[in-house]
């Protein structure tokens, strides 16, 4: 494997493990594509360091299981703020 990509797959590990990100944050981060940032820590980590890939895994496995309340507050949000809006057009 290239040097470079198992750096990479390394560092956007610990950066998901320090900050308790998810795969579409870290990949705004780096620059990088979610779907590059999910092979990276979800196969390329489990071969190069299995304590920290254990780690970001059962980060994944919990942000997976709070998405359906992230969209929730997110289409919430969004409709209160174009509420706020109309109010404010309407003043």
């Amino acid at each position: 494997m290239n040097h470079l990509v198992e750096e990479r797959a390394i560092e956007l590990g610990n950066y998901i493990a320090q900050n308790k990100t998810t795969v579409r944050s870290a990949a705004k981060m780096f620059g990088i594509s979610k779907s590059t940032v999910h092979k990276d820590v979800s196969e390329r980590l489990r071969n190069i360091n299995l304590r920290l890939y254990s780690e970001v895994k059962n980060i994944l496995e919990i942000n997976k299981s709070q998405r359906h309340i992230r969209g929730g507050l997110a289409t919430k949000h969004k409709y209160a703020e174009a509420a706020a809006q109309r109010v404010a057009i309407a003043k």
